[in-house]
């Protein structure tokens, strides 16, 4: 060890080697592990690692845990010493699995297959997690670390593996939800997270990922042990409306009552595909006849689609109200587009009894909303 000492103190040594008590070992280990961690030169490096197995080996619990923290995030922790106390006992294993960037993925994944629950949740608490790591907990782990990890948006899950944790953990709502607030899920995996998590959770999802229309159309029709989401406001989010409006179509969703408040939210372009599955015309044709055709044009697709006579007036001036809105410029803000929209629309006197409530209702959110931030910094 002689090369070493201009690093490591002959004393700090013989102190680690030869200290009466725990605390002067675990003293003198600190005070080493320190030096160590700082950066040595490579003549000094093959005798730091003969000082670190010694610490290793030492027979008090104190000594080790001292190596354990105090090197838990360093590179110069040899690979053969970071494994040995991974293995170690908990108060030992810990800090290292949790941290130590020198074990390996099958380091990490042999740990895993253990009967250890706190060292499985050691492992599921790593800042960034391989799929390897994460589908050996998936595999042998318990709720608790399979749920960590699916809270970590930098532990890394096959489909797979994600689909075997809900099959795992079906009765698990807190591992359904912190999955549900990944940051990235597979399309699948959403669908079936859907009716496994809280509505609050659920319009997460909602929100967060791209559904497909079946299953945006089976949230919002929702059932008596869950709540709703809006299809007015799914009109609005989803991504390709094309398949939205054929698939609310093919379920006899696509009602005049449905276009006709999306109209009155703004959502023209859901109006527009809409016009267009139900009169069988192409989208660019339904366009030109909603926005171009002249005073005839609305009148003439909207025959076509098959909609009540009695609601045309509705729909006459929610598309007018529209337009004007438009002509009007400015920066388009939806929220406001939306209030200014309904609040014109209610004006017109044209909406059915039966939908008057929920423009008001619709009304009284954007309200809410548009106060919440307020109320917020008020408080």
């Amino acid at each position: 060890m002689a090369a070493a000492r201009s690093a490591l103190t002959q004393d700090d040594i013989r102190t680690l080697v030869r200290g009466v008590t725990a605390d002067e070992r675990a003293i003198a280990a600190h005070k080493l592990c320190r030096r160590i961690d700082a950066g040595l030169g490579e003549e000094d490096r093959d005798a730091a690692a003969e000082v670190l197995r010694l610490m290793a080996l030492d027979a008090a619990e104190l000594v080790r845990r001292a190596l354990a923290v105090t090197l838990k995030t360093s590179r110069e922790l040899p690979h053969d010493v970071a494994v040995r106390l991974a293995h170690d006992v908990e108060s030992v294993a810990t800090p290292v699995l949790t941290f130590s960037p020198v074990l390996t993925d099958d380091d990490l994944a042999a740990i895993v297959a253990l009967p250890d629950a706190v060292k499985q949740l050691a492992v599921a608490r790593r800042p960034a997690l391989s799929e390897a790591v994460t589908t050996a907990l998936v595999r042998h782990a318990g709720e608790e670390a399979v749920k960590t990890a699916c809270a970590n948006d930098n532990a890394h899950f096959t489909e797979a593996a994600l689909g075997s944790a809900i099959a795992r953990f079906a009765d698990s709502n807190a591992l359904a939800s912190a999955m549900a607030l990944r940051k990235i899920l597979p399309a699948a995996i959403c669908e079936r997270l859907v009716s496994r998590v809280s509505e609050s959770v659920r319009q997460q999802l909602v929100d967060r990922h791209q559904l497909s229309p079946e299953t945006a159309l089976s949230i919002a029709i929702g059932t008596r042990e869950r709540a709703t989401v809006d299809l007015v406001d799914q009109a609005g989010r989803a991504a390709d409306l094309k398949a939205f409006t054929a698939h609310l179509h093919a379920e006899e969703r696509l009602t005049a009552s449905l276009l006709l408040r999306a109209l009155a939210n703004g959502h023209m372009t859901f109006f527009e595909w809409g016009m267009a599955e139900l009169s069988a015309v192409a989208h660019h044709r339904a366009w030109m006849m909603v926005h171009d055709a002249g005073p005839l044009g609305l009148k003439a697709i909207y025959g076509r689609a098959g909609l009540p006579e009695g609601l045309y007036p509705a729909f006459r001036v929610a598309v007018d109200t529209y337009h004007a809105l438009q002509q009007e410029g400015g920066d388009f803000d939806l929220r406001r587009f939306q209030q200014r929209m309904l609040e014109r629309f209610l004006t017109q006197e044209t909406a059915p009894p039966e939908e008057v409530d929920y423009l008001l209702e619709r009304m009284d959110r954007l309200d809410r909303e548009a106060e919440a931030p307020a109320l917020a910094q008020a408080g």
